[in-house]
């Protein structure tokens, strides 16, 4: 999509929809809101994101090895060289025994890679590019994007097969639009038929468990409806929290009422906070994908 209609289209994603369906208010600050020192958007890291961070860059690092000698280099080393980018404050991790846990978890989650490769030791499908998008709907202004972690390429079939890797110790919930969007931007950038979706809980399986493929017509008008409601939102300028205040909401209203730590601007140039220690990480847990930050 190199039309000039692409710059003034509403561009969404399975993160930024989430966002919006948990709370509202939590989307704006998150992707809408701008720090006013810096005029840049927020983010806020957690040791959950941070190990969720490093562990996707390891998987993908090692979906653009050939498979034959995929392992070759422990994924556990891979793991050591993106600590480097977390570790400490910029994980934001308040102590090295903090830190120590979740690292233990990646390396764990690592070793599982390791001894259980399955689909990882076989061929991939490597697209282009790697934040997929279509236009969701040309009428209403609106493209949907998004990243996925794993497309294993089925020979036998010529067709692919969409992993996604979990690294939070929960389930995704029943009803989660992201393997129907995941499967609707696998639909739109490619040719091939899709033989299955799966999640991959890092955490506890040794292999992927896989999911009922969506109904692609429903998770079209599903998604496009929700898309429209942010877009009327944004007209609107209407962004509220039902709770008056809620779990998704809270750490990035405290950003920009002062109390965080920034630590540096990341590569999508948005500022990254940290919160203080009295702040438990409980409150934001979750490993959800970034791919928002290119929003």
């Amino acid at each position: 999509m190199g039309n000039d209609d692409t710059y003034s289209a509403l561009w969404v994603s399975y993160s930024t929809l989430n966002d919006f369906l948990t709370c509202p208010r939590a989307y704006y600050l998150k992707n809408i809101y701008r720090y006013p020192q810096s005029g840049n958007k927020i983010a806020l890291m957690t040791p959950a994101l941070a190990l969720g961070q490093a562990v996707h860059e390891v998987i993908r690092a090692l979906s653009a090895i050939p498979s034959s000698n995929r392992f070759q280099q422990s994924p556990i080393l891979l793991l050591d060289k993106q600590w480097e980018k977390i570790a400490g404050k910029m994980g934001g991790f308040h102590s090295q025994k903090h830190e120590d846990i979740y690292k233990k978890r990646g390396e764990d989650m690592m070793r599982r890679l390791l001894n259980n490769p399955g689909p990882l030791a076989h061929l991939t499908l490597r697209l282009k590019k790697e934040l997929l998008s279509f236009w969701l709907s040309k009428e209403e202004q609106i493209i949907l994007c998004g990243k996925i972690d794993w497309l294993e390429y089925i020979q036998k079939h010529d067709s692919v097969h969409i992993i996604d890797f979990k690294t939070s110790r929960g389930s995704e919930e029943e009803g989660s639009l992201q393997l129907p969007i995941y499967y609707l931007l696998a639909r739109a950038v490619q040719k091939r038929n899709i033989d299955g979706v799966s999640y991959w809980y890092l955490d506890r399986n040794n292999s992927p468990t896989p999911m009922d493929l969506p109904d692609e017509k429903s998770a079209k008008e599903t998604v496009l409806s929700l898309a429209k409601d942010v877009k009327l939102a944004k007209q609107l300028n209407r962004f509220i929290c039902k709770h008056g205040g809620c779990q998704a909401c809270r750490p990035y209203e405290k950003i920009a009422l002062g109390g965080a730590e920034c630590i540096g601007t990341n590569d999508y140039k948005r500022d990254v906070f940290i919160l203080p220690d009295d702040n438990k990480d409980s409150l934001v847990s979750t490993d959800t994908e970034t791919d928002e930050q290119l929003l």
